[in-house]
């Protein structure tokens, strides 16, 4: 009786607990389910509400298939991150994980299900002597089957223990079975928490030891850095990684489920660990232990003892020499004062300017490609904000500040000091006669390299005076090549930058320069005097990213044998790759309104001109470099007309035009103006801003003129432009991947889209000049002006110089001494072409084709003859 009685209790009680469960033991706190209260749900999403994901992050989970099962993914085990990514992605209508692989989530459950959870546990224990696993029931998988997302952390306490020994379920291994019997993509999307910018140090502060590192934080310091700074917390979100595509991938074909997990957690591990970097920098170490790493190197030992041995001196002298070097080369990375000069540099860019513009695609393409190995990161230089500003823009887009080579003359005292704490090493103007440091210095950089520091060079050598960009400068490139070559990284990514002013501060000092003044050397009295320039406003910025290049990708496309290569053709082939990037800076250059309108004043026919003249000049520049897919600034795309018109009442302002007629009023667009003679040079400066989209357009220009008809062969150019673009190959950089034809055919194109050209209708390869493109064709042939002029002046020169026994500094004074003379007595018409840096190019063309002084005098008289003759077409 009694027995029967227990057993029906007993059989209430079974059905009482089945119906709780619902038959099912399915009940798991790895499963944190999309409806929880109220309470824990708006908790949760104050608690969090101080971190800021930014949309780019954001898009590309949208990017992923809508059929994909998703699996975030991060480095160490980490509550804090799993709560996170199930707020904010639920916040954004975004795949949130629900399911926490390894992961046990009690105090954000609803009650009920925790209880019924609890009573699971322990029912299945009375019933198997065991507690039920998420895995082998096969929950993980239907959930997930069923559009779950799910949380995954590659590193844990105790987690290889219980793979390995225990043998429990590796959850990468039961996603790849899982990816083997269905169809949908399996989408692997691993996730960066980082709490700061601070770089590891091979020996980590007290704080690190007791409250952990940025990379993998106590609770302590996540709770402190969420409620008092949580605009120092980062996240992003890795390139993602479909696994279906990998285990299908020849490489995977074949392999064992155990190395194909393996494999994949190592290669997850990489990148996360490679992305990390790509924020917070490589492990960061002192000067000293740089030091110390270069000079116990054995490639470097054995330099230093066959140096010594060559020049019989003492080991102890030789390694004394090094350190000095070494001290005088070496930066001294802090980012504590990066942090300050952060907020200085802001600070003085929202004063002087008018803020910046940045292509962010072309930003985030860089930081992707950063995680295959250290970005070399090539900007033009037109002004010491260049570097300031690059600096700033990569740390407030969470991105490691660079080394950036500096020219010793900024080392002097105070500013040295900061600008290597501010990651600056400093470089000599020239390495010539000094072996021992040249060395040194390429170890340098060798051992930057291998720790994974990116690196920041201006390939121009110094800041352009002109307005264009100077020819490649390609001692620094060489040097970073031959770190590549010897192995100091797998990989090197150049990334060419633009970085363009409205309006440059250091304007007065370079047209001082070009009229023959002497550089001021910097100093700190500069520093206190630049205090000046905070009281006016210098327009915009812009900075242009061009698509980084992989150097692997780059020679295994081209099939360049970089190991094999004898010292004769790594030149070449570094001469070239300076010429490709300097290409690459130009190719994304922004037109501003104040070169434009620079372009269209000083390439004007009339010597009188109105705004209404300008603007139609103005427009059909626009319309051509348009045509070539130039950026234009987006002044000139909102509304042209009223920043064409804001630049022409500035140039008023400042003096570099005036009203023809003094005191004499009209209507503004009607009003005549001049230019003001003194003020040219200035406006060269800014019409060199983007002389390189038309430069092979000026030059097909003035060979039609050349002709001498209205219609001509496109064959009849092709010599002429040939001579014209070795004779201005000190001047300009060419693609060296295209012929004289290739540009030929693409500027007559362009003046066909401009209605300059019209097709012949029966003459094959045949065009005619329309009745306005006359003018057209001038208004584009006057951008080589001032050029054929410098270079006639210096031929004058040469004329009556002895070709030896003449200081170069001597020649260059002479030089300009003739051009003032010849321009006040109206032989040549252009000031801007009184250049002392048109001088220098003009010396360096004629010095190459033998010409030195009045022995060449028939040289001389060939190539005069031919000047004139081009100027006589621009008149």
């Amino acid at each position: 009786m009694l027995t029967a009685g227990v057993n029906i209790l007993s059989n209430k009680i079974r059905k009482l607990i089945n119906r709780i469960l619902q038959d099912s033991y399915n009940h798991f706190t790895c499963h944190l389910p999309g409806s929880i209260s109220f309470f824990s749900s708006n908790t949760l999403k104050l608690f969090f509400s101080g971190i800021k994901i930014d949309s780019d992050q954001l898009n590309a989970l949208k990017n992923i298939p809508e059929n994909a099962i998703i699996i975030y993914t991060t480095k160490f085990k980490s509550h804090f991150e799993f709560l996170f990514s199930y707020t904010r992605y639920s916040e954004n209508k975004l795949p949130f994980p629900e399911i926490g692989l390894d992961y046990k989530v009690f105090i954000w459950q609803p009650i009920p299900r925790i209880l019924r959870t609890l009573l699971s546990y322990l029912d299945y224990f009375f019933q198997n002597k065991s507690f039920p696993d998420p895995y082998k029931s096969g929950y993980i998988r239907e959930e997930l089957l069923n559009g779950k997302s799910a949380f995954l952390s590659l590193v844990e306490d105790k987690a290889f223990y219980r793979r390995f020994v225990k043998h429990e379920t590796d959850p990468i291994s039961y996603l790849i079975e899982l990816q083997k019997i269905t169809e949908r993509p399996l989408y692997i999307i691993p996730q960066i928490m980082s709490f700061g910018k601070n770089p590891m140090r091979t020996t980590p502060s007290l704080a690190d030891i007791i409250f952990g590192t940025p990379d993998n934080p106590g609770k302590l310091r996540k709770t402190a850095t969420l409620f008092k700074h949580p605009e120092k917390i980062i996240i992003e979100i890795s390139e993602p990684i479909n696994l279906k595509s990998i285990i299908e991938s020849e490489e995977m074909k074949g392999y064992s489920l155990k190395y194909q997990s393996l494999v994949i957690r190592r290669d997850l591990l990489l990148q996360l660990n490679r992305h990390r970097q790509s924020i917070i920098g490589p492990v960061l170490k002192s000067k000293e232990e740089l030091k110390e790493s270069i000079l116990t190197g054995a490639r470097f030992q054995e330099f230093l003892s066959s140096y010594s041995k060559a020049r019989n001196m003492p080991a102890i002298q030789v390694r004394k020499e090094v350190n000095e070097y070494i001290e005088e080369i070496a930066a001294n990375y802090n980012i504590a004062v990066i942090r300050v000069l952060a907020a200085i540099v802001g600070w003085i860019i929202n004063t002087m300017f008018d803020g910046y513009t940045v292509n962010t695609e072309g930003l985030n393409k860089v930081k992707n490609m950063s995680l295959k190995g250290p970005l070399i990161l090539i900007p033009c230089h037109k002004s010491h904000i260049d570097y300031l500003i690059l600096s700033y823009l990569l740390y407030n887009n969470n991105m490691p500040c660079p080394h950036i080579a500096a020219g010793k003359n900024l080392s002097f005292w105070p500013m040295g000091h900061l600008f290597r704490t501010g990651g600056a090493f400093f470089i000599r103007r020239t390495f010539r006669g000094a072996a021992l440091y040249s060395r040194v210095f390429a170890e340098y950089i060798y051992k930057l390299l291998e720790e994974g520091f990116n690196i920041e060079f201006f390939i121009e050598g110094g800041r352009s005076r002109t307005g264009k960009l100077i020819l490649p400068k390609l001692g620094l490139l060489s040097i970073l090549l031959d770190a590549y070559k010897k192995g100091a990284c797998k990989d090197m990514i150049i990334a060419p930058i633009f970085i363009g002013y409205d309006r440059v501060i250091e304007e007065s000092s370079y047209l001082n320069e070009l009229d023959g003044g002497q550089k001021e050397p910097e100093s700190f009295s500069q520093v206190i005097k630049a205090r000046k320039f905070l009281k006016k406003k210098y327009g915009k910025i812009y900075i242009q990213f061009n698509d980084p290049v992989s150097l692997n990708e780059l020679f295994a496309e081209k099939n360049i044998q970089l190991k094999s290569m004898t010292s004769k053709e790594q030149n070449a082939l570094c001469r070239n790759l300076g010429y490709r990037i300097i290409n690459s800076i130009n190719n994304v250059s922004v037109v501003t309104p104040f070169s434009l309108t620079a372009c269209a004043i000083l390439n004007c026919t009339k010597k009188r001109f109105s705004f209404e003249n300008i603007l139609a000049h103005v427009e059909t520049y626009m319309k051509h470099i348009s045509l070539q897919g130039a950026k234009l600034s987006d002044t000139l795309i909102v509304d042209y007309k009223h920043a064409i018109e804001h630049v022409f009442d500035s140039y008023i302002q400042r003096k570099f035009i005036e009203p023809a007629h003094k005191g004499k009023t009209g209507h503004p667009d009607h009003q005549e103006f001049t230019v003001n003679a003194s003020k040219r040079p200035a406006m060269e400066y800014y019409k060199n801003n983007c002389i390189s989209f038309f430069i092979s357009d000026a030059i097909t220009a003035l060979e039609i003129l050349k002709i001498e008809s209205f219609q001509f062969q496109a064959f009849d150019l092709h010599s002429g432009y040939a001579f014209q673009q070795t004779f201005f190959k000190y001047e300009f950089a060419y693609n060296v991947d295209k012929t004289p034809e290739y540009f030929v055919r693409k500027s007559i194109k362009a003046f066909i889209d401009d209605s300059a050209l019209v097709p012949h209708e029966n003459l094959p390869d045949t065009y005619n000049v329309t009745s306005g493109g006359l003018k057209s064709l001038k208004l584009f042939s006057y951008f080589l002006k001032p050029y054929y002029e410098s270079y006639l002046v210096v031929l004058n020169s040469l004329k009556e110089s002895p070709s030896s026994g003449v200081d170069a500094k001597e020649r260059i004074k002479k030089i300009q001494a003739l051009g003032n003379r010849m321009y006040k007595i109206n032989e040549i018409e252009r000031k801007e072409a009184l250049s002392k840096v048109n001088y220098t190019n003009a010396l360096d063309f004629f010095a190459n084709k033998g010409i030195k002084g009045y022995e060449d005098i028939d040289k001389i008289a060939i190539y005069e003859d031919v000047i004139r003759k081009y100027l006589s077409f621009l008149q």
